[in-house]
């Protein structure tokens, strides 16, 4: 992704955060008010970083599975860049895996 997607990309994020799309979290411990998106991204990008590993593949390889670079894996796995669901779908199904919606109790 260019500088110009990225860009885009993030402008599009910060009006779903406005809107009240994208639920925000207060981060603790902080030296000035500091909010996250939501924790769930996260949680799915441990997962996902926990499975190439267990397959011992590194990043270069699964960025020339989807047709990307080592340095987009790097950044999304230190959090610097969200994926899009497009992209984690795709690096999801490259470690052999598949995204699914499941209604969740309650």
């Amino acid at each position: 992704m260019g500088m110009y997607e990225d860009l885009q990309k993030s402008l599009a994020e910060a009006i779903e955060i406005e809107k009240g799309n994208i639920p925000l979290t207060r981060k603790a411990n902080m030296p000035a008010d500091t909010f996250v998106a939501s924790d769930r991204e996260t949680e799915l990008i441990n997962e996902m970083v926990e499975i190439r590993k267990g397959q011992n593949m590194s990043q270069g390889q699964l960025a020339a599975m989807v047709g990307s670079k080592q340095q987009v894996i790097s950044r999304i796995e230190q959090r610097e860049n969200s994926p899009s669901v497009k992209m984690f779908a795709n690096l999801i199904y490259a470690l052999g895996y598949e995204l699914k919606i499941v209604k969740r109790n309650g």
